[in-house]
């Protein structure tokens, strides 16, 4: 039998995060244009640590994920405890800005290091049609703003699950010069929403889409595979969206280092294909894949990946996370 704080505790992470978002973003928007990322960090980490405090289910979240990575590599020097959890809540405080100073323009190509950007410009200038690109929580895909300016033209469509995607676009285009990035509002795809994105694909745009968090709506749509040792539900909306838009696939990750910020660009596939047949082992297969590729990055930035809920509990059919008692 579950109490009113475990049911809160095991809410839905889109759930947590619609809270206030939209003008919380406002607000952080404001302070770190008017008084810079200094005294934006100064306001935002007494308003993380208290997260720390008081969010029980984060917290053991985090302390979970750092005894996973400990179990799957011994040599992982990050240890289990408080302090640590801790620090991961500082790392993400640090992404915030980030993803700020990314939105804002602040972010310039000196500080970005780009890998597979020969890759990435060969696609760009010669593929017939663009490509959907995978990222995740590991890192900060935003700055991925940094992409566009590579090759004038370029136009980024981000899929989110934010109700606020329209505002956002608003508040984006407000603070930043020359935008080429889209957000565009996803609670579950639909016929509609696959013709829109194959248009963009035609149009030699490139679609983002993460791939390691469980559907809003769960309907079922998760795959079971290993991650850190242990098996986890992986969402398959963005291998099933590959498969429909038939184009071809990359990951996406940007990870910091000394003050640097590390875009590695990477071939996952010429095409996704899931035959009718053996479409759920299909699928496994590919989720698997980028589980594995995920996976290797985390474990060269372990305080990086910012998924503060129960990873690794079966979700229900509503998308909620199951009470594993």
């Amino acid at each position: 039998m579950s109490d009113g704080n475990s049911e809160k505790n095991n809410q839905h992470w889109a759930q947590i995060e619609e809270v206030g978002v939209y003008w919380g973003m406002r607000f952080l928007f404001l302070l770190y244009s008017v008084f810079g990322r200094t005294i934006f960090l100064i306001v935002l980490y007494p308003v993380v640590s208290y997260y720390f405090v008081v969010s029980t289910s984060a917290r053991e979240s985090s302390r979970d994920y750092i005894r996973k990575l400990n179990a799957f590599n011994p040599e992982n020097k990050t240890k289990a405890n408080l302090s640590s959890s801790y620090f991961h809540f500082m790392s993400f405080a640090e992404s915030m800005a980030d993803k700020l100073g990314a939105w804002c323009g602040k972010i310039t190509h000196d500080d970005v290091v780009f890998h597979g950007k020969e890759e990435y410009l060969q696609q760009v200038e010669h593929g017939n049609r663009g490509a959907l690109l995978i990222g995740s929580h590991l890192g900060n895909i935003e700055v991925c703003r940094a992409l566009a300016g590579v090759e004038k033209g370029l136009k980024l469509n981000v899929l989110v699950h934010t109700k606020h995607a329209e505002n956002f676009n608003r508040l984006i285009n407000s603070v930043s010069v020359g935008n080429q990035l889209e957000l565009m509002q996803v609670t579950e795809l639909d016929a509609a929403m696959a013709i829109r994105l194959d248009e963009k694909i035609s149009n030699g745009e490139f679609v983002v889409i993460v791939g390691d968090r469980i559907p809003v709506k769960g309907q079922g749509r998760t795959a079971e595979v290993n991650f850190l040792g242990e098996n986890a539900h992986f969402p398959q909306g963005a291998f099933i969206l590959a498969s429909l838009l038939k184009c071809p696939v990359y990951t996406l990750f940007c990870l910091k280092q000394q003050k640097k910020y590390h875009i590695y660009f990477e071939h996952f596939s010429d095409r996704i294909k899931l035959p009718r047949k053996s479409r759920e082992s299909a699928l496994i297969e590919v989720v698997s894949l980028y589980a594995q590729r995920l996976e290797s990055y985390c474990l060269t930035y372990p305080l990086q990946w910012f998924n503060f809920y129960p990873f690794w509990t079966k979700p229900t059919t509503d998308g909620a996370i199951s009470d594993p008692k």
